[in-house]
């Protein structure tokens, strides 16, 4: 039995990004309970806990990246199981949200995906979400219970400062992103430029305009993801052309699926900086990739939940 500042405390770790648990754990001192997720040859998926949490303040972590499916419904199953064995709190740390740009009907007879998954999981026994960039603000609004949008922001910031860049450009690569990038652009002290895009279908992105002055500019690209990286990749050459200097891109969520390796390792970007709420094997890493840890963040923020403590300082 861990007891953490007077309290029982659990954290426990599926199967979406030990490492970023195991950090998480190391952070907060206190090690990961066992659990152990088992499929049946049908591929239902089965979990034993292997040591009592009746009273206990839970938390489980896991990313419902790729595959999304999967990693939804072993945290459905993990939050009935510490239900049915009593946990006094079940707090999920979910770095990256699945499901999160299905959130408005963009189309007639469209489900709002984002809003089912927030369902699910209360449903199932949720008594907390902590998630990290909601990719719109407004998803915190699906909830009856309180959820917790941490932000990768003051991590990104402080590496990009560490490289000293001059004459320095901040660029939203689409009109929904220029809160982000403003927020950014006033932590550098640089102009923003937006990026006027189109899409003619999901995961294909065109280029109209470029809003703003990049030539001659060292340009600093952000977003909440990368998926298949066609808009970030697009973009880039976009600003390249228009005679941006150095590009560098920054986003929380890695996703990196398909070929998105191969295009930024074919773009004109020089670094593409994000963080670990996604779980990378070494076949998605490459060169210009880094990755940046955000276990300090959750586990700090870890700390003051079980202490009751506010956590709006850890966004400075």
């Amino acid at each position: 039995m861990a007891i953490f500042h007077g309290s029982k405390v659990k954290i426990f770790s599926l199967s979406s990004n030990l490492q970023l648990a195991q950090e998480i754990a190391d952070f907060v001192g206190i090690p990961l309970t066992e659990c152990e997720v088992m499929r049946f040859a049908d591929g239902e998926i089965s979990i034993n806990i292997g040591e009592t949490v009746r009273g206990h303040k839970a938390f489980v972590i896991q990313s419902t990246s790729n595959p999304v499916n999967e990693n939804i419904m072993e945290l459905l199953i993990m939050i009935d199981a510490l239900k049915r064995a009593s946990a006094r709190e079940i707090n999920i740390v979910m770095p990256y949200y699945g499901y999160c740009r299905q959130d408005r009907k963009a189309k007639a007879r469209q489900p709002i995906s984002a809003k089912l998954v927030a369902d699910l999981l209360t449903v199932a026994g949720a008594t907390r979400v902590i998630s990290v960039d909601l990719h719109a603000a407004q998803l915190q609004g699906f909830f009856n219970i309180p959820i917790d949008n941490f932000r990768a922001m003051p991590i990104l910031a402080s590496y990009i400062q560490s490289k000293n860049l001059e004459n320095v450009c901040v660029v939203s690569p689409d009109h929904g992103g220029v809160a982000r990038a403003r927020t950014l652009a006033d932590i550098l002290m640089a102009p923003i430029a937006i990026i006027d895009k189109m899409r003619p279908e999901p995961n294909v992105a065109e280029v109209m305009n470029i809003i703003g002055r990049v030539r001659g500019k060292n340009c600093i690209i952000i977003d909440d993801m990368i998926d298949t990286a066609g808009s970030m990749v697009a973009a880039a050459a976009a600003l390249k052309e228009a005679g941006a200097k150095d590009i560098y891109a920054l986003c929380t969520h890695p996703l990196l699926s398909g070929q998105a390796a191969e295009r930024v390792m074919k773009s004109p970007v020089i670094e593409l900086v994000c963080t670990n709420t996604v779980y990378l094997p070494e076949e998605k890493k490459f060169p210009k990739l880094k990755q940046l840890s955000i276990a300090c963040l959750l586990g700090q923020g870890i700390i003051n939940i079980i202490d009751d403590q506010g956590i709006s300082t850890l966004f400075s």
